[in-house]
């Protein structure tokens, strides 16, 4: 088997400028609803009355850059009654169109939203992890978009051994499908389960 292929986000370094999902959205060409990569922002803290004013107490905000997370134990695979979705050899994840009988089960399995419904063709789609690009040696769309360096791409055991172990924080869930995923957290960031914050800007329907 090949290296596990992962993703690489550093939420200290994201500024929520979306270009990420914007080119992924480009060159799927996604009818609108359909969105493979999403950026969500996380905020927290709030405000407090003083006699000077108003003044900030704890607040916060961060984005996360999410697609698939091509996980070690997806369970969308375990939900698609069609065997459409399969795991290959490089642990990306991906939906065969032609078996697919677009039941939706595998949407309401994952954790992350990553399966989406195609209504125009009838069945459901994901993040392929631009497997045209990397059979040809280059990084996914949407690493190489980012003007802020923030996402990255390769070999999960090498972005746990240059970034460290961390795969879940706020709003993501807790990782019990092993996400093939590595994360900076922002300073702020909040473990998953622990988050007293909330999702500010949901993807937009684009």
């Amino acid at each position: 088997m090949l290296k596990q292929m992962a993703f690489h986000v550093d939420t200290s370094a994201c500024v929520n400028c979306r270009a990420c999902q914007i080119v992924c959205k480009d060159k799927n060409n996604l009818p609108v609803g359909v969105t493979w990569r999403r950026v969500l922002q996380y905020e927290g803290g709030s405000w407090v009355v003083r006699r000077e004013g108003l003044v900030p107490d704890g607040i916060f905000t961060y984005s996360v850059s999410i697609s698939c997370m091509h996980c070690a134990k997806p369970k969308c695979l375990e939900a698609c009654p069609a065997g459409a979705i399969v795991k290959r050899s490089d642990g990306i994840v991906l939906i065969d169109p032609k078996k697919c009988v677009g039941s939706r089960l595998c949407e309401d399995a994952c954790p992350y939203g990553a399966p989406q419904f195609s209504v125009e063709k009838g069945i459901m789609t994901k993040c392929d992890f631009c497997q045209d690009l990397l059979a040809k040696g280059h990084n996914p769309a949407c690493v190489d978009a980012c003007s802020m360096r923030a996402l990255h791409a390769g070999p999960l055991d090498e972005l746990l051994a240059r970034y460290g172990p961390t795969n879940a924080i706020e709003p993501l869930p807790l990782p019990k499908t092993g996400p093939s995923l590595v994360i900076t957290p922002h300073r702020h960031a909040q473990p998953s389960g622990k988050g007293t914050g909330r999702v500010i800007s949901a993807p937009v329907k684009t």
